[in-house]
């Protein structure tokens, strides 16, 4: 019956994940470091579960499909549209926490990429101390150009 409405596999499954699979809110505190923390605690209670399940339950998807979670997280955002920590980042240097520079994609999204790690790494929900070290010990010194995080600097 389901293969009548959905011919293809990849089909049902677009169509279920676009149903429930809902925008993170994006805090706006009025302050770089509370949005960040905010939004990763968001991330973190809205997607936990969710993408502990999915890594489990879509392992033989991906396999078949020769397609990533990354691909597919891709198909459910709206092209053209700022991430939450470009918006974060953005409101941060309208305010003027922040100076107008360029910086990578890589940089400003790190936050989130660092929760899915733990996320994935641990398959549970990310502890309060991981979310703030996260943005007060790696993500704002990187931002903000603090001594230490130079990339000349060795290690």
């Amino acid at each position: 019956m389901l293969y009548r409405r959905w011919p293809q596999r990849d089909d049902l499954l677009l169509v279920t994940l676009a149903k429930f699979w809902q925008p993170i809110a994006v805090p706006d505190t009025g302050g770089l470091r509370d949005d960040a923390v905010g939004f990763l605690r968001n991330a973190d209670a809205d997607r936990a579960s969710m993408i502990t399940l999915m890594s489990v339950q879509l392992v033989d998807y991906f396999r078949d499909t020769g397609t990533s979670l990354e691909e597919l997280r891709d198909t459910l955002i709206t092209p053209g549209q700022a991430t939450a920590f470009e918006m974060i980042v953005a409101r941060a240097v309208e305010r003027g926490e922040l100076p107008d520079v360029p910086r990578s994609s890589r940089v400003v999204n790190l936050p989130l990429d660092l929760l899915r790690h733990e996320m994935f790494m641990t398959m549970r929900a990310v502890p309060e101390e991981s979310i703030v070290e996260i943005v007060d010990e790696v993500w704002l010194p990187l931002l903000l150009g603090l001594p230490g995080t130079s990339p000349t600097t060795s290690v």
